[in-house]
């Protein structure tokens, strides 16, 4: 009805500005303020009443507006508009404004229109037998009908519809207010309220109810859950979503978020009074007051220069699960946490052209089953800073240091210190092959409580100097251009650097792969360090078609003069030689896009490891999958792990799709009592959907056969209905 305030003050603009007809060339005065151009078969005075008349193809632009009428009549005595037969008007966004009849006066106070109709930029139609405007700032629509569906001719029939004897926009408030709604699917009425309001769609953030989410599963039963937003001010707003549940008690979640002049916070917080319970929803246990919060602010301080924290509680390790309450593990401050741990930081963060630094407070909980809050670190802190001196063809030099405080109830105490330096030069030689040589130093010191042998410090200094050679060859062509360049490294490190005292914590689940094939040192982190003399080969080789098409892949292997015991089998850096390591990716456009990652066994090329992405998107079908495989020869427990999952779906007809997904473990688990579960699904899905220009309908059943302690395999239907314009209903969960 926004569009319908437009309408007036086009018509008002009319009488104010003046009438221009086109045929009048006289230049006007710079200054003039811009005025009407009417064209019309014919314009004239009509001194009886005292009005301009213009009649036939009338058309009047103002300002990127158009207004076209048979007949239009300016009242000067007055100062009123009428414009009468065929009235439309474009605004400059392209939305469309229909009338038998409007008529307003210049001043906006009062107006009406007959046979009123607009469609919006955004697809909507909007059709009412009146419209009226009234000098308190209320506009009137009688007999609305409102949808987004294509409307083509009067027989068609809209996937949906809203109908109400009367809708109201209340300038003042900005709020729109029906009377008798009803919300008609392929035209039979589904939803009947005798009065509902909300915010004009123009105007901005107001408080009030958003769509619901609403379900079914075996484990809470049928729920309804029912947001409320409120708009505190310009700068905050809370939302409260009370959840009621058919099998357990209800649950109370709220969202608050806050923009301050210099940062922002967001807290996201549950609480319920309950017992717990597991999948099937039969209850065990004592009733006590159970909840989570998941926060996150950041700051700066002054330019560069910030500083943050994130928060993430748990009143017990299956909440989250029980509930399916979702941002456990979200990115979350500096550091990024690992599945079923809770991380909690405090950090500062500095960055200029040619420095960094960041400093972070750490505490760890664990959600795993046979896992111990105790055992786990606290970082008190992790600090690291880097500065870049360039000093132009002599190379660039890296100065930097680090410490970590490492703290547990249950295990070894550490302090680290750390400072290092790294120079590295490029140089381009006859020919264009590419040498980058390099050099490498860093000095660490540890003092230990708690270690088995009962040392309390250890100190090293590690050091790798070397060089990088590659040769790119480039060879252009009519559809395809080809780009070859093997590489080399090079390099002699210290050696016997890894003392086994040091307690390895930051590099536990570190893998060697193309990425890090040519590094001086291949080892992550500070806690280990790849020394002695090393060398890699590898080529990569790029294929760029002229439609955009493109292919490119890495791969190579790595070479020690010895071994070092601390580096196990799954880090690819044992013995002397390292597995082959490739990487593929290739995107054809829309039919498929491939990036594969493969470790191949230095002895016998029988495959290790393989992690493969598929997209595709072709005819009907579209799907994006993954499969993933690690030979049990380099894993810990030396068992295979694999698995797939697939998000897939068909497009039947025009309008009917159906959907797949799945998350299936292929290889078993081992469970808590040490035995190889049998391979399972762990999520599997099967839909339709339902879609057309104007709505979109899915219903899914889902069977989860996950098991974790309490909670094991549940069943659930999940369901969403959105209609373009106005939002959606049902489950979030559906994507």
């Amino acid at each position: 009805m926004h569009k319908w305030t437009s309408f007036l003050l086009f018509a008002a603009t009319l009488a104010h500005t003046g009438i221009a007809a086109a045929q009048d060339t006289a230049s006007e005065p710079a200054a003039e303020q811009p005025k009407v151009i009417l064209d019309a078969d014919n314009i004239f005075v009509n001194e009886a009443d005292n009005s301009v008349i213009a009649e036939g193809n009338v058309e009047a632009k103002y300002e990127g507006r158009i207004l076209r009428a048979d007949r239009l009549i300016y009242f000067r005595e007055t100062d009123r508009v009428r414009a009468i037969g065929n009235v439309i008007v474009i605004d400059a966004d392209g939305s469309e404004t229909f009338a038998n009849e409007i008529e307003t006066s210049s001043n906006l106070i009062d107006g009406y229109a007959i046979g009123f109709s607009t469609r919006t930029a955004e697809g909507g139609v909007a059709v009412a037998e009146s419209a009226v405007r009234s000098s308190d700032g209320y506009n009137a629509l009688e007999k609305i009908v409102y949808t987004s569906c294509e409307v083509c001719d009067e027989d068609d029939r809209p996937t949906w519809a809203l109908r109400a004897r009367r809708a109201v926009l209340d300038e003042q408030s900005e709020m729109m207010s029906y009377r008798d709604a009803v919300l008609e699917v392929a035209g039979v009425p589904v939803l009947y309220l005798p009065f509902f309001a909300h915010p004009d769609p123009s105007s901005g953030r107001r408080s009030g109810l958003l769509p619901p989410d609403f379900g079914t599963s075996s484990k809470l039963g049928v729920y309804y859950q029912q947001p409320y937003y409120w708009a505190i001010s310009p700068y905050s707003d809370l939302t409260i979503s009370p959840r009621v549940m058919a099998n357990v008690n209800p649950l109370l979640e709220a969202q608050y978020r806050k923009r301050f002049w210099s940062g922002s916070v967001q807290a996201d917080v549950s609480l319920t009074n309950e017992q717990e319970f597991d999948s099937d929803g039969e209850k065990f246990g004592e009733k006590e007051w159970r909840g989570h919060i998941f926060a996150e602010g950041g700051f700066e301080i002054r330019p560069g220069w910030s500083w943050g924290f994130a928060v993430e509680q748990v009143s017990d390790d299956l909440y989250t699960r029980r509930y399916d309450i979702e941002g456990e593990n979200s990115d979350r401050g500096l550091y990024a946490g690992q599945p079923r741990y809770l991380l909690n930081q405090l950090y500062t963060q500095a960055q200029s052209r040619d420095w960094y630094f960041d400093s972070a407070l750490l505490t760890f909980e664990t959600n795993r089953d046979n896992d111990s809050d105790a055992r786990l670190p606290r970082a008190l802190p992790l600090m690291f800073g880097e500065r870049l001196l360039d000093y132009g063809k002599y190379g660039t030099v890296a100065v930097s240091g680090s410490t970590a405080i490492l703290e547990r109830e249950l295990g070894i105490d550490s302090y680290r210190a750390s400072g290092g330096v790294e120079w590295n030069a490029n140089r381009v030689l006859p020919g264009g092959i590419l040498v980058n040589p390099f050099a490498e130093g860093r000095f660490d010191y540890y003092q230990l409580d708690d270690t088995p042998s009962g040392v309390d410090e250890v100190s090293r200094g590690v050091a790798s100097i070397g060089t990088r050679v590659s040769y790119p060859l480039f060879r252009p062509g009519k559809y395809i251009d080809l780009i070859v360049e093997p590489e080399g490294m090079v390099a002699y490190g210290t050696a016997g650097t890894n003392d086994p005292d040091i307690p390895i914590e930051d590099s536990l689940f570190y893998e060697l792969d193309e990425s890090s094939l040519f590094e001086a040192n291949a080892a992550a982190g500070f806690d280990t360090y790849e020394g002695g003399s090393k060398a890699s080969i590898g080529t990569s080789v790029t294929a760029r078609w002229k439609n955009g098409m493109s292919i490119s892949a890495l791969g190579g292997k790595r070479w020690r003069d010895m071994s070092d015991p601390v580096f196990d089998v799954g880090s690819n850096l044992d013995g002397t030689v390292s597995d082959w390591v490739a990487g593929l990716s290739a995107d054809f456009g829309n039919p498929l896009r491939l990036e594969t990652r493969v470790r191949l066994d230095d002895d016998d090329l029988n495959l290790n490891r393989i992690d493969a992405r598929v997209n595709t998107n072709f005819w009907r079908f579209r799907a994006n999958a993954r499969y993933y495989r690690i030979d049990g020869r380099i894993t810990n427990s030396g068992l295979n792990d694999e698995g797939i999952q697939v998000n897939a779906d068909f497009k039947v007809t025009d309008n009917y799709y159906l959907l797949y997904g799945l998350s299936r473990d292929i290889s078993g688990r081992v469970n808590s009592q040490g035995a190889l579960s049998d391979p399972r699904d762990i999520s599997q899905s099967f839909g339709l959907a339902y879609e057309d220009d104007c709505s979109r309908f899915e219903v899914s059943f889902e069977r989860s056969e996950a098991i974790d302690r309490t909670l094991g395999p549940t069943d659930s239907i999940k369901f969403r209905f959105a209609l373009k314009t106005l939002g959606g209903l049902g489950s979030n969960d559906v994507d």
